[in-house]
Protein backbone atom coordinates (compact mmCIF):
# COMPACT_ATOMS: atom_id res chain seq x y z
CA UNK A 1 0.00 0.00 0.00
CA UNK A 2 1.06 3.56 -0.74
CA UNK A 3 0.18 6.48 1.53
CA UNK A 4 -0.31 9.81 -0.22
CA UNK A 5 -0.16 13.03 1.81
CA UNK A 6 -2.00 16.00 0.33
CA UNK A 7 -2.41 19.55 1.48
CA UNK A 8 -1.47 23.15 1.04
CA UNK A 9 2.14 24.31 1.20
CA UNK A 10 3.29 24.55 4.79
CA UNK A 11 0.92 21.82 5.95
CA UNK A 12 3.79 19.48 6.89
CA UNK A 13 3.53 16.94 4.08
CA UNK A 14 7.29 16.41 3.84
CA UNK A 15 8.05 16.55 7.56
CA UNK A 16 5.17 14.28 8.54
CA UNK A 17 5.85 12.03 5.56
CA UNK A 18 9.41 11.36 6.74
CA UNK A 19 8.19 10.60 10.26
CA UNK A 20 5.39 8.35 8.99
CA UNK A 21 7.85 6.58 6.72
CA UNK A 22 10.02 5.70 9.71
CA UNK A 23 7.05 4.55 11.75
CA UNK A 24 5.59 2.35 8.99
CA UNK A 25 8.84 1.08 7.47
CA UNK A 26 7.90 2.40 4.04
CA UNK A 27 10.16 4.37 1.72
CA UNK A 28 9.55 8.14 1.75
CA UNK A 29 9.25 10.04 -1.50
CA UNK A 30 8.70 13.78 -1.84
CA UNK A 31 7.19 14.35 -5.27
CA UNK A 32 8.81 17.79 -5.64
CA UNK A 33 12.23 16.27 -4.88
CA UNK A 34 11.64 13.47 -7.41
CA UNK A 35 10.85 16.10 -10.07
CA UNK A 36 13.80 18.30 -9.10
CA UNK A 37 16.22 15.38 -9.19
CA UNK A 38 14.94 14.24 -12.57
CA UNK A 39 15.20 17.73 -14.08
CA UNK A 40 18.34 18.85 -12.27
CA UNK A 41 16.53 22.09 -11.39
CA UNK A 42 14.38 23.44 -8.60
CA UNK A 43 10.60 23.63 -9.07
CA UNK A 44 10.79 27.43 -9.28
CA UNK A 45 13.53 27.20 -11.96
CA UNK A 46 11.42 24.74 -13.96
CA UNK A 47 8.45 27.14 -13.82
CA UNK A 48 10.69 30.06 -14.75
CA UNK A 49 12.58 28.42 -17.61
CA UNK A 50 10.06 25.94 -19.04
CA UNK A 51 6.68 27.29 -17.91
CA UNK A 52 3.75 25.89 -15.97
CA UNK A 53 2.39 23.71 -18.79
CA UNK A 54 5.72 21.88 -19.07
CA UNK A 55 5.81 21.47 -15.29
CA UNK A 56 2.24 20.13 -15.06
CA UNK A 57 2.92 17.55 -17.82
CA UNK A 58 6.09 16.44 -16.03
CA UNK A 59 4.22 16.36 -12.71
CA UNK A 60 1.51 14.13 -14.23
CA UNK A 61 4.12 11.74 -15.65
CA UNK A 62 5.85 11.44 -12.25
CA UNK A 63 2.49 11.01 -10.51
CA UNK A 64 1.58 8.15 -12.88
CA UNK A 65 4.91 6.47 -12.13
CA UNK A 66 4.36 6.81 -8.37
CA UNK A 67 0.79 5.51 -8.61
CA UNK A 68 1.87 2.54 -10.76
CA UNK A 69 4.83 1.62 -8.57
CA UNK A 70 4.34 -1.60 -6.64
CA UNK A 71 6.66 -0.53 -3.81
CA UNK A 72 5.01 0.45 -0.51
CA UNK A 73 5.80 4.10 0.16
CA UNK A 74 4.79 7.30 1.90
CA UNK A 75 4.52 9.99 -0.77
CA UNK A 76 4.11 13.72 -0.18
CA UNK A 77 2.52 15.38 -3.17
CA UNK A 78 3.08 18.93 -4.32
CA UNK A 79 0.41 21.28 -2.99
CA UNK A 80 -1.14 21.72 -6.43
CA UNK A 81 -0.70 18.17 -7.72
CA UNK A 82 -4.22 16.87 -6.91
CA UNK A 83 -5.81 19.99 -8.43
CA UNK A 84 -4.77 19.65 -12.08
CA UNK A 85 -6.32 17.59 -14.82
CA UNK A 86 -7.51 14.21 -13.60
CA UNK A 87 -4.74 13.78 -11.04
CA UNK A 88 -7.10 13.36 -8.08
CA UNK A 89 -9.15 10.77 -9.98
CA UNK A 90 -5.95 8.85 -10.72
CA UNK A 91 -5.16 8.79 -6.99
CA UNK A 92 -8.70 7.94 -5.88
CA UNK A 93 -9.16 5.13 -8.41
CA UNK A 94 -6.12 3.16 -7.26
CA UNK A 95 -7.12 0.62 -4.61
CA UNK A 96 -3.49 0.40 -3.44
CA UNK A 97 -3.44 4.07 -2.34
CA UNK A 98 -4.81 5.64 0.80
CA UNK A 99 -4.81 9.45 0.78
CA UNK A 100 -4.70 11.88 3.69
CA UNK A 101 -5.45 15.59 3.51
CA UNK A 102 -3.44 17.46 6.15
CA UNK A 103 -5.94 20.21 6.90
CA UNK A 104 -5.08 23.48 8.62
CA UNK A 105 -7.11 26.65 8.90
CA UNK A 106 -6.11 29.81 7.03
CA UNK A 107 -4.79 31.54 10.14
CA UNK A 108 -2.49 28.63 11.01
CA UNK A 109 -1.20 28.33 7.43
CA UNK A 110 -0.57 32.08 7.35
CA UNK A 111 1.40 31.83 10.59
CA UNK A 112 3.38 28.80 9.44
CA UNK A 113 4.14 30.22 5.99
CA UNK A 114 5.03 33.70 7.20
CA UNK A 115 8.03 32.07 8.90
CA UNK A 116 9.10 30.36 5.65
CA UNK A 117 8.14 33.04 3.13
CA UNK A 118 11.67 33.77 1.92
CA UNK A 119 12.26 30.09 1.08
CA UNK A 120 9.06 29.64 -0.92
CA UNK A 121 9.11 31.23 -4.39
CA UNK A 122 5.31 31.17 -4.77
CA UNK A 123 4.85 33.54 -1.83
CA UNK A 124 8.19 35.35 -1.45
CA UNK A 125 6.89 38.33 -3.45
CA UNK A 126 3.96 39.01 -1.10
CA UNK A 127 4.72 42.22 0.79
CA UNK A 128 2.89 41.62 4.06
CA UNK A 129 0.88 39.22 6.19
CA UNK A 130 -2.46 40.45 4.81
CA UNK A 131 -1.38 39.70 1.23
CA UNK A 132 -0.13 36.28 2.31
CA UNK A 133 -3.43 35.46 4.02
CA UNK A 134 -5.39 36.66 0.97
CA UNK A 135 -3.22 34.46 -1.29
CA UNK A 136 -3.74 31.40 0.93
CA UNK A 137 -7.49 32.05 1.24
CA UNK A 138 -7.88 32.21 -2.56
CA UNK A 139 -5.84 29.04 -3.14
CA UNK A 140 -7.60 27.05 -0.42
CA UNK A 141 -10.95 28.04 -1.90
CA UNK A 142 -9.81 26.77 -5.32
CA UNK A 143 -8.08 23.64 -4.05
CA UNK A 144 -10.41 22.57 -1.24
CA UNK A 145 -12.67 20.69 -3.65
CA UNK A 146 -9.77 18.40 -4.59
CA UNK A 147 -8.19 18.06 -1.15
CA UNK A 148 -11.55 17.11 0.37
CA UNK A 149 -11.79 14.08 -1.94
CA UNK A 150 -9.00 12.40 0.06
CA UNK A 151 -9.81 9.14 1.81
CA UNK A 152 -9.14 10.81 5.17
CA UNK A 153 -9.23 14.44 6.20
CA UNK A 154 -6.85 15.02 9.09
CA UNK A 155 -7.61 18.10 11.14
CA UNK A 156 -4.12 19.14 12.22
CA UNK A 157 -5.07 22.11 14.38
CA UNK A 158 -3.65 22.08 17.91
CA UNK A 159 -1.99 18.69 17.43
CA UNK A 160 1.64 17.72 17.65
CA UNK A 161 3.35 15.99 14.75
CA UNK A 162 3.35 12.79 16.82
CA UNK A 163 -0.42 13.01 17.40
CA UNK A 164 -1.05 13.47 13.67
CA UNK A 165 1.22 10.54 12.79
CA UNK A 166 -0.49 8.36 15.40
CA UNK A 167 -3.91 9.28 13.99
CA UNK A 168 -2.81 8.47 10.44
CA UNK A 169 -1.26 5.17 11.59
CA UNK A 170 -4.50 4.28 13.36
CA UNK A 171 -6.40 4.64 10.10
CA UNK A 172 -4.03 2.27 8.28
CA UNK A 173 -4.98 -0.76 10.36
Amino acid sequence: MKIFLLGYMGSGKSYLGKQLSEKTGREFLDMDEVIENREGSSISEIFEKRGEIYFRKLERKVLEELVNSKKPAVISLGGGTPCYGTNMELIKNDKDIVSFYLKWNIESLTERLSLEKDHRPMISHLENREKLEEFIRKHLFERGFYYNQSDHIMNCENKSAQQIIDEISGKLV
